[in-house]
């Protein structure tokens, strides 16, 4: 690809205004599954999205490819359902490359930063039956999406996807392509979706190959969501089809454990083996040995960390193959059994604990402790759990919240007692776009000022938190805060540094949460600082609106330990998908319950709502209700302006009676009332003589409505002193008006001023 035929797509280039003859047989692009679709392969992901337009063959046409850029956020399915419109009408199809890119013009393999689904094409053959193959095998997909072409025996061909529970990216993302490539092998699929960067049709628009239009449509949708590692074992148990692609080839032999321990694998699949084959081998044999007892928990990981620096090359990074090695242990420990576990030293006898009797509790009354954030949201030694769905504002919150404890200002009614020392442990955000992030969120000069030495964060880090990185960051922590210990120690997110310990547990079994918080979290926090207060970010599972409102709380990824162990639980979430505003909900152990709050984001800064204004029930019914009853003031202001201009006036019977069930107003009843509003709130008064206009004097209690700027006729209006041509018809003024707090009819003091009551304007 190159400069030349790089055309970003701009609506306003088509100079074609001639309006376009209707076709009664014409196909649609379907903005609602292209959202799904962006939803699937785009959801998680940061960075640009390339999209591709190439008019389809056999039309007749003739064009050069349209290629634009579009932000991966909330507005990508709108942008792209309006490039899809576009392509419907030149009879170009739409394509994107399933990843993200860092910059625009950016579209090859090299350059895709993230994907996080996982695609195989099937395009030939008997279609159906690869299809239970895979389904049967790797479970059933995400989507199942016809993509509009069919085989020369008439099947539907289909792409089939299965999103993962995050992104890949680096090591990751090589194995996700070497997974699409596998795959496609082993049902005889599309093998060019091996390249990071192939092109592959959007559901919901329209292809156009041979002159028939179809709609590129979504058969399928489950909102399965599956871990890249557990799909990689599904791939390698899969078995080819037989007569299928690789399934016609010789049976593969897997290597032999002696030479995979001295044969160096490199990267690219160069090798007899993989690097992902040959450190499966690797950790697989040495976790035997530690089944057996033939080696300790730590003799094993040492010697698994030898292979990973001596054979792969490049070698995987920590986190990788510690996640890897923790699949294959549990993996083991089902098949085989509970383990032989050598102990390599003798269990310590406890200390002494701690007991206090009831009168020893009773009689002390000493100051109770500081809290580190009042109202005893962290309190010392106390362990604060912030969670989140992805995107939902979680980290631009809570760093915008450590940067004000740091300055020592309130923020959102949480309080530090003075500027406290925060070390913010991140592992998601690389340096230049967390500085960027630092950059954009707004914050007072005064905040900034004050915290720019007692917040002090890391880039994103390929470490875990194991007994090693603990050593690792209390050294880093030490080092940031020479002085002092800091007060708060925050780590975002579990997921990324998660240990499960020796027995290898991941995050959603008890004991290996358990171990972690202990081991790991407690240790850190005894090596830094045992008053400290520790903030851990979290990321929650898919949960129903309903089931978040009912117990806010369950929706907490994990395992259910987590709960039971920390004395403080925010949990964030937006409860109305239409709406920006978040809502707080928090859970203290420390201290009396605290109501939820309502927050949002008003000019980039965090604000608290007031919750007596947000409607509890029926939110979306409520709206249009609210809507429909600001038309219906709107329509009836208009017709008292019009029906002055014509010569008329009226009073608010009169008015009810003449315009019932006109202009969708309803009711003569209905018009009253919504009339008694308007007059309440200052947008109708009254006039009570109206002989000036040919009308009689008024003896009821209000009078002739009146609006604003009202002029009766269209008769031009001329001073007779100055000869100025004041406007078309005479002025109509108010002599009396609502008193919005009694609702006596009271006289108006001036009526050349129109005085609206205050707070009422709405």
């Amino acid at each position: 690809m190159s400069d030349d035929n790089i055309i970003h797509f701009n609506p306003w280039r088509d100079f074609n205004d001639a309006p376009p003859l209707p076709d009664p047989f014409a196909v649609e692009p379907d903005a609602s599954q292209i959202a799904r679709f962006i939803d699937v392969v785009f959801g998680y992901s940061e960075g640009l999205i390339p999209v591709r337009g190439f008019v389809d063959k056999g039309q007749g046409k003739d064009g050069r490819p349209h290629n634009i850029w579009i932000e991966a956020d909330a507005r990508a399915p709108e942008k792209l359902a309006t490039f899809a419109g576009w392509a419907a009408r030149e009879g170009a199809a739409v394509y994107v490359i399933p990843g993200t890119v860092a910059e625009t013009g950016q579209a090859r393999a090299a350059d895709v930063m993230q994907m996080q689904s996982l695609v195989v094409d099937l395009d030939s053959g008997d279609i159906p039956a690869k299809l239970d193959h895979l389904v049967h095998h790797l479970g059933r997909p995400t989507l199942i999406i016809e993509s509009g072409g069919r085989t020369l025996e008439g099947v539907t061909k289909l792409h089939v996807w299965w999103q993962l529970t995050e992104p890949a990216e680096g090591a990751d993302l090589a194995m996700l392509c070497q997974l699409r490539g596998e795959i496609a092998l082993k049902v005889g699929g599309d093998t060019h979706f091996r390249s990071a960067h192939q092109p592959i049709r959007v559901p919901g628009t329209v292809y156009h190959k041979g002159g028939l239009t179809r709609l590129v449509q979504i058969r399928e949708a489950t909102g399965m969501e599956v871990d890249l590692p557990e799909m990689a074992e599904r791939v390698a148990d899969m078995p080819p089809m037989p007569g299928v692609g690789m399934g016609t080839a010789e049976p593969r032999q897997k290597p032999a454990i002696d030479d995979v321990l001295v044969t160096p694998v490199h990267e690219g699949g160069t090798d007899d083996w993989s690097r992902f084959e040959g450190a499966s081998a690797a950790i697989g044999y040495f976790l035997r040995l530690v089944h057996e007892g033939r080696m300790s928990m730590d003799e094993g990981w040492t010697a698994i960390c030898g292979y990973n620096a001596a054979m792969l090359r490049p070698s995987w990074p920590l986190d990788r193959l510690k996640r890897e090695t923790n699949r294959l242990w549990e993996l083991h420990i089902k098949r085989h059994g509970p383990p032989l576990l050598r102990l390599d030293s003798a269990i310590t006898a406890p200390a002494d604990l701690p007991t206090f009797s009831l009168g020893a509790l009773l009689d002390d009354t000493s100051p109770m402790p500081e809290d580190i954030i009042g109202p005893r949201v962290l309190t010392p030694g106390g362990l604060l759990v912030l969670g989140g769905a992805p995107k939902v504002g979680k980290s631009d919150f809570l760093i915008s919240w450590l940067v004000h404890m740091a300055a020592g200002v309130p923020f959102l009614g949480f309080t530090p007692p003075r500027p406290l020392r925060v070390f913010y442990l991140q592992a998601e955000i690389q340096y230049h776009y967390l500085r960027e992030r630092m950059q954009q969120i707004a914050l007072p000069v005064t905040v900034i000022a004050a915290a720019r030495d007692t917040f002090i964060a890391t880039p994103k880090l390929r470490l875990l938190l194991d007994a090693k990185g603990v050593a690792r960051v209390a050294e880093a922590i030490r080092a940031a805060f020479p002085d002092a210990p800091p007060d708060i120690i925050v780590i975002d997110p579990i997921r990324n540094l998660f240990d499960g310990g020796p027995d290898g547990g991941g995050e959603n079994e008890n004991a290996a949460m358990m171990f972690f918080l202990k081991d790991r979290v407690e240790s850190l926090r005894e090596a830094i600082n045992p008053e400290a207060g520790v903030i851990l970010a979290h990321h929650t599972r898919k949960a129903t609106r309903q089931q978040v409102k009912d117990d806010p709380f369950l929706a907490l990824s994990g395992a259910s330990a987590l709960r039971g162990f920390y004395t403080t639980g925010l949990l964030m979430h937006l409860p109305d998908e239409d709406s920006t505003v978040r809502r707080l909900e928090i859970e203290l152990r420390n201290g009396p319950a605290l109501l939820g709050k309502l927050i949002d984001k008003v000019k980039g800064e965090w604000v608290e709502l007031n919750p007596m204004n947000e409607r509890l029930v029926r939110k979306e019914a409520g709206a249009k209700l609210d809507a429909e009853r600001l038309r219906k003031g709107d329509v009836i202001l208009t017709i008292l302006h019009e029906e002055a201009a014509a010569g008329r006036l009226y009073t608010t019977t009169q008015f009810g009676e003449a315009f019932e069930n006109k202009a969708g107003l309803g009711s003569k009843y209905t018009i009253r009332d919504r009339i008694g509003v308007l007059t309440t709130k200052g947008q109708i008064k009254f006039l009570r003589d109206g002989r000036p206009f040919g009308m009689a004097v008024v003896r009821s209690r209000f009078g002739y409505l009146v609006v604003e700027d009202m002029r009766f006729g269209t008769e031009t209006q001329i001073d007779p002193d100055t000869g100025e041509v004041l406007g078309e018809g005479q002025p109509v003024l108010p002599s009396h008006y609502k008193c919005a707090s009694t609702g006596a009819c009271l006289q108006v003091e001036n009526p050349a001023i129109w005085v609206h009551p205050e707070g009422l304007d709405d």
